[in-house]
């Protein structure tokens, strides 16, 4: 990730019976950087790296929220890391919730 991107963590609630092939959609969008299925109160998580928030924006709404089972998102931009690979970069704000 270089500096000055927007790094944010993006909390997938997915149809269950469909996880596999939404995974599999995600992991194929270049600005996706990581994707973990999870035990919780979601069921994927990613971490997204764009360069700026209207590019977030619409990787979100344009790639993500149209991959067929995934039923709602919730969004928290990554601030500044304090511990990890990312620690020397930082990023900007903001959190949104998304109902598909």
């Amino acid at each position: 990730m270089k500096m000055g991107r927007f790094l944010a963590s993006v909390n997938i609630f997915a149809d269950t019976t469909q996880i596999d092939q939404v995974i599999a959609a995600l992991q194929k969008l270049e600005n996706i950087e990581e994707v973990y299925e999870v035990a919780g109160e979601y069921d994927i998580v990613t971490v997204v790296s764009t360069s700026t928030l209207e590019e977030f924006r619409d990787i979100l709404q344009k790639q993500i929220m149209k991959i067929k089972g995934v039923k709602s998102t919730i969004s928290t931009i990554i601030l500044q890391p304090h511990k990890g690979r990312r620690c020397q970069q930082k990023t900007s704000i903001t959190s949104t919730k998304h109902l598909g």
